[in-house]
């Protein structure tokens, strides 16, 4: 191991390790203590040169500016006022015309809904009373065919007791005729 001779003291090489870091950070530290104060010195010679008179008037201008935008705000506040108030007066008198709208559309449905409640029952009764007719004429054709079938029935036995009569006395009359001894045979 290597052996180093400072100040009459011998440091061998795992302490000389420990040392050298050290001494490296004592060194660092020093620079950056140094620049720090570089740093300082240079910022106090620019705030000694600094102009207090520009940055009052500066602060003087951004203050009137500042005092001006306050009371354009407040014209602006004050008229955003006067407009809302219009707007709440003129939605005041659309919610009272929607209203009488609303109010004039339920009376106008009513009204409706009655007529068509009214014209249904009419349709329903008209529609009865039609099925009633025809119920009645169907009742009436059913009996006029069962009155004609009957009268037809009665006319064709009428007419087969007649015939059968009239073929009776044709036949009577012809045998009386073919009796008949002066009808030359």
């Amino acid at each position: 191991m290597a052996e180093v001779e400072i100040a009459g003291a011998k440091i061998k090489g795992g302490k000389l390790m420990m040392i050298i870091p050290v001494l490296s950070a004592l060194g660092g530290g020093l620079w950056g203590g140094f620049e720090v104060y570089k740093d300082y010195m240079d910022m106090k010679g620019i705030i000694q040169n600094i102009n207090i008179s520009a940055i009052k008037s500066q602060n003087t201008l951004v203050q009137t500016k500042l005092d001006s935008a306050l009371e354009y705000s407040k014209d602006i506040k004050n008229n955003l006022r006067d407009d809302i108030l219009k707007l709440e007066g003129y939605i005041d008198k659309i919610d009272n015309k929607v209203e009488k709208s609303s109010d004039r559309i339920k009376n106008t449905q009513a009204s409706i809904d009655l007529m068509v409640e009214n014209t249904l029952a009419e349709m329903n009764q008209l529609n009865k009373d039609v099925n009633s007719s025809l119920r009645e004429i169907e009742s009436l054709n059913r009996e006029t065919e069962k009155d004609v079938r009957d009268t037809m029935r009665d006319t064709e036995e009428r007419i087969d007791s007649n015939s059968k009569q009239l073929e009776d006395r044709l036949n009577e009359r012809l045998q009386e005729a073919l009796d008949n001894p002066l009808v030359g045979n």
